[in-house]
């Protein structure tokens, strides 16, 4: 059996807030658990909304927290770039085997023809896209090309993908129905998040997944991408979110429980594990202790299935 390879696949957008953190630690103890090493990729692929100093503190905030990584990020290694707004040739070459295979098209929907309401939705919100774009002829899409740029989609199979989470168990889904041909490429040029994390995870030698369960649906998108591309696959592992008393998850967007406030207000990195800690089911109260004295009490099984109620804490 391959030695374990996890990873932190952070995006620099702003601090790091109790939900990343959470993340970010269950991976560490997922992979270090197993004897495993410890990948940091940044997820910077919108460069402007992700400078550099943000990248440079989470990596100061993870390493302050304890949780340090093998490589990746500033530090290097075998295995770069680490940095996703660096990848944009690596991305070209698996986008052009796509394309080579007749799947990828050109999207020229906006944003509120994708909300119309001839678009099917799936029970969370996201759009179940109607395939518009993919029925149009060449001269139809000739003319389009003179009046905007378009994004670029995939042509998905009407057929299940199952895989078995390392958390919730069998999971399935068939991408026709569930989801539609999704976007590789946006107009402006920039790949999408579902084909650079593909063959980031596979050029890294990523092999075990833990993330949010946010992102459990993504995953049968991913896998599709990794059997066109013929790559191998990881274990994913997605564990419950972090919300607040309404059950509204906690995101940068709305500065959460950032890492700044949680930093001033405990003081040192103990308290902080030893939250996540017993929030993750990992201890009956909260007590504060390090991340490497968490790892030797680590039992994957007593993370909780349902998503986590943060208490009142600043």
């Amino acid at each position: 059996m391959s030695a374990v390879v996890g990873r932190f696949a952070p995006s620099p957008s702003g601090r790091l807030h109790l939900g990343n953190l959470a993340c970010s630690l269950l991976a560490w103890l997922s992979a270090r658990s197993r004897g495993g090493r410890i990948v940091l990729r940044i997820e910077d692929l919108d460069a402007e909304r992700c400078p550099r100093k943000y990248a440079d503190q989470l990596e100061e905030d993870l390493g302050w927290l304890g949780l340090f990584w093998d490589e990746g990020g500033s530090k290097g290694g075998p295995h770069e770039p680490y940095y996703q707004s660096e990848c944009s040739g690596i991305y070209t070459e698996s986008y052009k085997k796509l394309e080579a295979m007749g799947l990828v098209y050109p999207c020229f929907c906006s944003r509120s023809e994708l909300h119309a309401a001839e678009a099917p939705h799936a029970s969370d919100g996201r759009i179940i896209y109607a395939g518009t774009c993919r029925k149009l002829t060449a001269a139809q899409r000739s003319a389009k090309m003179q009046q905007r740029r378009p994004a670029w989609r995939i042509k998905v199979a009407d057929e299940l993908i199952a895989f078995t989470d390392m958390h919730y168990g069998r999971q399935q889904a068939n991408l026709a129905h569930e989801c539609g041909d999704f976007i590789l490429r946006r107009s402006d040029g920039v790949y999408a998040y579902q084909l650079a994390v593909v063959i980031d995870d596979a050029l890294m030698g990523v092999n075990q997944v833990v993330r949010g369960c946010d992102l459990l649906s993504s995953t049968p998108v991913q896998l599709y991408l990794y059997r066109l591309l013929n790559l191998t696959p990881p274990s994913f592992c997605h564990i419950p979110l972090l919300t607040d008393a309404a059950g509204r998850r906690l995101s940068k967007r709305d500065g959460d429980l950032e890492i700044a406030a949680l930093r001033q207000h405990f003081g040192s990195p103990e308290p902080i594990i030893g939250l996540l800690a017993y929030l993750a089911g990992q201890l009956p109260k909260p007590e504060p202790l390090t991340a490497a004295e968490l790892l030797l009490l680590f039992r994957p099984e007593k993370v909780p299935l349902e998503n986590i109620v943060v208490p009142q804490l600043l």
